[in-house]
């Protein structure tokens, strides 16, 4: 085999060196597995499966997953009232566990979470521990009122908050069904000579009206952090059973979502922009879809715009040539409107052109756009 000099090696390097290299393609070992690696490559960079894969893990957090794990805890001297059962038929058509066991104070509803699940990794351990310290107290009309009668007689009502006790370690929220009927029915024995059996009942009776008991309320509310709630039936106080039960499933997700660093940004495709390429790729689909951002816009609308006016550029060009100020409002009032089939051809008006008119030229950041608004 002939052998080639240092010369000729030399010479074939600067001849080589001389001229441009042509483009090669480098084979990876993904490029060798075919289409299938490519699928693969592409399905795992889709925005959508990322945000279902970090998504997963919060899924317990999840108001209807944490609905499954809420109890409602009712106690068995509520069920002796006739109208408790709706307050059970709601708790069941709404998907909680509902238990029926004796409660401390009775005539209470408490929520408790159940933990049959292993905490997951990816969600914090003290949002996943924290249980709901919420009770509600049902009372009835004549026993609420004999305790405002109390609170009113005692100089300082921080002290001497009738129904809070050191057992109790949740917070209290009083309810009371048909207190406006029951002052109403008392009201002509009030005014009678009748002498009542009890004197506490009387003096409950005698000197407690809708004055005192507002006047309660606010006291319990500023003093004791105590929520009354005056309902008329058990159909009313259901529906806020239900709600309260609601808010507390939502609870764990929203404290995670407000612990992030960025809580108010919300993540979606509906709220992602659309991205544009440096060579103008996708600057119309941005414009498009800013003029859709106005009230009472619909997508043929903004296609008539933008049609006309392919960039806000070109349309503040064309509003700076206008001669006058009616002129510059109307500039694309006339501006036809594709419709369907069947439908009688309409225009962009004289409202969204003013709108927009004055949205690209007005220079007044407190300038309200929408006069219906």
């Amino acid at each position: 085999m002939a052998r080639v000099g240092p010369g000729r090696a030399g010479a074939s390097r600067r001849s080589w060196s001389g001229r441009r290299r042509p483009p090669t393609w480098e084979i990876s070992d993904s490029d060798a597995e075919g289409p299938a690696g490519a699928e693969a490559s592409t399905r795992a960079r889709d925005p959508a499966e990322e945000r279902r894969v970090a998504a997963e893990p919060l899924r317990p957090l999840r108001p209807e997953q944490a609905l499954r794990r809420l109890a409602v805890r009712v106690d068995p001297a509520i069920l002796e009232d006739a109208g408790a059962d709706i307050l059970l038929e709601a708790l069941e058509a709404l998907g909680c566990e509902c238990h029926i066991e004796p409660q401390c104070p009775a005539c209470s509803i408490q929520w408790s979470g159940v933990r049959l699940d292993p905490c997951p990794r990816s969600v914090p351990p003290e949002l996943w521990a924290a249980d709901e310290q919420e009770l509600l107290l049902l009372l009835e009309p004549e026993e609420f009122l004999q305790g405002v009668a109390k609170l009113a007689q005692v100089s300082d009502p921080a002290c001497s908050v009738p129904w809070i006790s050191p057992q109790i370690s949740a917070r209290l929220h009083l309810a009371i069904i048909g207190l406006d009927t029951y002052l109403w029915s008392r009201q002509p024995t009030t005014q009678g000579t009748q002498q009542p059996g009890s004197p506490e009942v009387a003096g409950a009776k005698v000197t407690v009206g809708w004055p005192e008991v507002e006047e309660a309320l606010v006291l319990l509310q500023l003093w004791a952090d105590v929520d009354v709630l005056l309902v008329a039936s058990w159909q009313e106080l259901s529906q806020h059973v239900c709600s309260v039960t609601r808010a507390l499933a939502q609870r764990p997700f929203k404290q995670h979502r407000e612990s992030q660093a960025f809580s108010f940004c919300t993540k979606g495709r509906w709220a992602s922009g659309k991205p544009a390429a440096r060579d103008g790729l996708g600057l119309r689909e941005a414009w498009w879809r800013q003029i859709q951002q106005f009230n009472r816009v619909s997508p043929a609308m903004a296609d008539a715009i933008v049609t006309a006016f392919p960039s806000p550029r070109l349309l503040q060009q064309a509003l700076t040539a206008c001669s006058t100020e009616q002129e510059r409002l109307g500039l694309l009032a006339d501006l036809p409107v594709k419709a369907g089939e069947g439908r009688r051809p309409r225009r962009v008006g004289p409202d969204l052109s003013r709108r927009i008119c004055l949205f690209l030229a007005t220079t007044n950041p407190d300038l309200l756009l929408d006069l219906s608004s």
